[in-house]
């Protein structure tokens, strides 16, 4: 399930990184839902992930159950294998694919967040691990890739709405997991055609981690909100999920 950045519909995020291109050839089922519009403001599209990112106007809707009809619609229509179930999100939807695998981790096998982020709240570890692999670029001027606020200015009232760094986000679930929290580099990537080379650095929480269960970053270096994905960016990001199932 592929959901959208604030503001945007999930037909817009389809478009640019064209995970539909690859149904075929990996052999799975997509979905890219649109979150709800807001009450107020620009009536932007929305999920309401956190209490940084994006429900502005105190919004009630469970968009974590939501999406949980979606894969339960899907699966009881197709022939998918429930241990091979996948969110990917951009920004507001990389923030959202957290709240589902953290809420429905006996169905989410992996997640991979782009410039998003988990809660910044303390909590236990969810019921069942989860694999997540965080894709984030250092130079992200929206969701900064060391942690940061969201700041709302909504009916002349201005709030400062806290969220975690790509580290933190991948070393909070590394230990949810039961992994080491001492990462181990991989081989580079390349995820953004406008950097020269393999600009991305890997960074692997495997140690020790309960089965089902891993955390990875791969940091974009130089590297905006919205990447300028390389000719197999969609493709890397598969071929992670599917090598990452539930035991």
């Amino acid at each position: 399930v592929l959901l959208h950045g604030y503001s945007h519909p999930g037909r817009f995020r389809e478009a640019e990184w064209k995970f539909g291109d690859l149904v075929d050839q990996y052999g799975f089922v997509l979905a890219y839902p649109d979150g709800t519009r807001e009450s107020g403001g620009e009536k932007n599209q929305f999920w309401n992930a956190s209490d940084a990112c994006c429900n502005f106007y105190g919004s009630g809707v469970d968009d974590s159950a939501y999406i949980l009809s979606i894969i339960q619609a899907l699966t009881g229509k197709y022939n998918i294998d429930p241990k091979r179930i996948y969110l990917i999100g951009h920004s507001n939807g990389g923030f959202m694919s957290y709240r589902v695998a953290y809420e429905h981790s006996e169905t989410i096998a992996a997640i991979a967040s782009v410039a998003g982020a988990a809660t910044i709240m303390d909590r236990p570890a969810p019921r069942y691990p989860v694999h997540v692999l965080q894709i984030h670029g250092t130079a992200d001027s929206a969701i900064a890739y060391d942690g940061g606020d969201v700041r709302a200015n909504l009916s002349g009232r201005s709030e400062r709405r806290p969220y975690p760094g790509a580290v933190e986000t991948a070393e909070r679930w590394a230990a949810y997991n039961g992994c080491a929290v001492e990462g181990r580099s991989g081989s580079g990537r390349d995820l953004d055609k406008g950097i020269a080379g393999a600009e991305t650095t890997v960074t692997q929480y495997v140690e020790g981690c309960k089965d089902g269960g891993s955390s990875t970053v791969w940091t974009i270096l130089g590297g905006a909100h919205s990447p300028d994905i390389s000719d197999t960016f969609s493709q890397q990001i598969v071929e992670w999920l599917l090598a990452h199932p539930k035991p």
